[in-house]
């Protein structure tokens, strides 16, 4: 009996390597190489001031290089200040420049500042607000970054979209289909 289960043993474990070997090799021969990734970052190196109710374009763009279906992301650090009593917000979006229009539901709340108390010291901080967006380009397409203030009450004294070492605004993008 114990020979009979010795050599049961070894058949099974034989089995075994026969099937992984064969599994791994079915798998180097079926697997393809992917194409090369379309992917790319840029990064906004400077101060893009913001005046009221007017969308205003960063120079911060990427150019999605074939027709496809692209993941974009973006970071956008925004800083904005008043004196209350003030209540300011600033919003960004992706602007497809190839064909003038804005990339559907991309806006995004960057930052905003509530300060509706009798006072004269001014109110502010900086935040950063994600955008992510699938977009589907027939052609090579520019995107570009754009960003508006809006006052509510009162103006703001900095509105600004920017980037330095604490953190970066920038945009992102990668082809997920042909």
């Amino acid at each position: 009996m114990p020979l009979l289960r010795t050599r049961l043993a070894a058949i099974a474990a034989a089995l075994l390597v026969g099937t992984t070997i064969t599994a791994t090799q079915t798998e180097a021969a079926t697997a393809q190489p992917l194409p090369p990734a379309h992917r790319g970052i840029a990064h906004l190196n400077t101060l893009v001031d913001l005046p009221s109710n007017t969308w205003t374009d960063t120079p911060l763009e990427v150019t999605l290089p074939t027709p496809g279906t692209y993941e974009l992301d973006a970071n956008v650090r925004g800083r904005l200040a008043g004196v209350p009593p003030v209540n300011t917000y600033m919003t960004a979006r992706l602007w497809n420049v190839t064909s003038g229009t804005a990339v559907p539901e991309s806006e995004r709340l960057v930052y905003q500042t509530i300060d509706l108390n009798a006072g004269d010291t001014q109110a502010g901080g900086n935040g950063t607000a994600p955008i992510s967006e699938l977009i589907r380009v027939n052609r090579p397409t520019t995107i570009r970054l754009q960003a508006t203030r809006s006052d509510a009450v009162g103006t703001a004294v900095v509105a600004q979209v920017y980037s330095d070492t604490v953190g970066r605004t920038s945009l992102r993008y990668e082809r997920l289909f042909p």
